[in-house]
């Protein structure tokens, strides 16, 4: 067997290594490619079968409003793809309550069944991520 064969053999052997992303969205859903993008690469990572999360904060908790309508805005509405995560086995999304309080947005007026948080609580599961990427 030649050493790439090896290799090969050797690799798909493995234990594939999951790591514990978190994606923290502070952006609003749109003026910036932000939301969009960091979108995309939560859908990437989840393909790849790591460990994701997503917590919601700030300006980023209107990421997650139903009814948004972009037409006038002249920019795609990319909100319903917050639904199709749980396809890509993205169940753990984080919504912090005082950034819902202090915009006026309750659990209800989500797109998606979210666990609502204390600012405490998500410093506690931000803690134990192996990566955290923030927009």
């Amino acid at each position: 067997m030649t050493q790439v064969a090896e290799d090969i053999e050797r690799e798909a052997g493995a234990e594939a290594v999951v790591k514990k992303f978190m994606f923290v969205n502070r952006k609003a859903p749109h003026g910036t490619i932000y939301a969009l993008e960091g979108l995309e690469v939560v859908l990437i990572s989840a393909a790849f079968d790591q460990d994701v999360s997503l917590a919601f904060l700030d300006d980023g908790v209107y990421q997650l409003l139903k009814g948004q309508e972009t037409k006038a805005i002249g920019v795609k509405n990319f909100s319903p793809t917050y639904r199709a995560l749980e396809g890509y086995d993205v169940e753990k999304l984080y919504v912090e309550r005082e950034s819902l309080e202090a915009r006026g947005i309750s659990e209800q007026q989500l797109l998606v069944a979210v666990q609502v948080v204390s600012a405490g609580e998500m410093a506690e599961l931000m803690e134990q991520q192996d990566v955290i990427i923030s927009s």
